[in-house]
């Protein structure tokens, strides 16, 4: 096992609490997954320990804390004990832990609260899901949202999670008329295509609602080296200067490759090696310096953690030594200014 250090900016924790409003709620296997994996501080650390990870930037993975549809009332308690559990473990062990705070969206007036509380208490940023009952991240509902992170030039952590479709239309996202979709589910859980594909739709809308351009403070984190972004990101980039009669801002690809490579990194969670890093890297033009390590723990049980490692190692050994550093340590450490000693 290779020696390097590293920092996990895709990790993740499941308070007794969580599982138990997972599992009350209809989420006791989420996204399709076989069931809500265990977590414990300890299994955690053994883990980091194992991997030479030194600190661990912990988020809430998909299916967020808002559990069902127009349940705000126990969406925003969720939300607001998962964020002190998670400040009261990063207080103890702040040289291991930080965290992005969850948010209770689609209540956005509730979200807003919890935003200023949990960056107060000392959250390093906020995680979102790319869509909150199908309402996606870019949506004009949650510009107040992105104004306050942009005052506070906040470092937004975007999971993936289901895709959602509303009969009615845009009109009946974050009610109870959304359905998730999964078209393979009987086969496939949607974290194996429909997480990849959910941040595709997240991302192009976030450029196409000129939420990107409009808050130019936030600092994007995509899980998954971009899910499948790159490949689709000139097609819905020219899409926006083609086709006539579209409410769309309109990008060159020049500019949007010059924010992305400005105020966006991608995590190497995953299946990141030994193909779709290429993708970003020499599809797109992202350099090595927007590139974070993930590991997805739990999810990710700790021995495909490790086993991980060896694709990644092998597919980054023909790097510069200080690109390797800056892919699985560097960045993430001058991003959240973690201690080098």
């Amino acid at each position: 096992m290779t020696s390097r250090h590293r920092i996990d900016t895709h990790a993740h924790f499941l308070p007794d609490f969580y599982r138990e409003a997972l599992e009350a709620n209809g989420h006791e296997k989420p996204d399709g997954m076989p069931a809500v994996p265990q977590w414990s501080e300890t299994a955690h650390l053994e883990m980091m320990d194992r991997l030479n990870i030194t600190k661990s930037i912990l988020s809430i993975s998909s299916p967020g804390t808002h559990l069902v549809p127009e349940h705000d009332t126990a969406a925003i308690d969720l939300a607001r004990r998962t964020n002190a559990f998670v400040s009261d473990l990063k207080q103890r062990r702040p040289t291991r832990f930080g965290y992005f705070a969850a948010l209770p969206l689609p209540a956005v007036q509730a979200s807003l609260v919890e935003l200023e509380k949990a960056l107060e208490e000392g959250a390093d940023g906020i995680t979102l899901e790319t869509n909150h009952h199908g309402i996606y991240l870019g949506d004009s509902r949650f510009d107040e949202v992105f104004e306050a992170m942009n005052k506070h030039n906040v470092k937004l952590f975007i999971h993936p999670t289901m895709g959602c479709f509303c009969p009615s239309g845009t009109a009946g996202a974050g009610t109870k008329e959304v359905l998730s979709v999964n078209p393979l589910k009987e086969r496939l859980p949607a974290p194996v295509l429909e997480f990849l594909f959910d941040t595709a739709r997240c991302v192009a809308n976030l450029f196409l609602s000129g939420t990107v351009r409009r808050y130019p403070n936030i600092t994007y984190l995509i899980p998954h080296m971009g899910g499948v972004v790159p490949p689709v990101l000139s097609r819905f980039l020219g899409f926006a200067n083609v086709v006539q009669g579209c409410d769309v801002e309109k990008w060159t690809e020049s500019d949007a490759l010059e924010v992305m490579n400005e105020r966006f990194y991608f995590d190497m969670a995953g299946w990141a090696f030994p193909m779709q890093y290429k993708g970003l890297m020499d599809g797109v033009g992202i350099g090595i310096d927007r590139f974070l390590y993930g590991s997805d723990f739990p999810f990710t049980p700790a021995p495909a953690v490790e086993n991980f490692l060896k694709p990644m190692d092998e597919g980054t050994k023909n790097w510069k030594e200080e690109d390797v550093e800056k892919a699985y340590f560097g960045n993430a450490a001058k991003l959240f200014k973690v201690d080098r000693s």
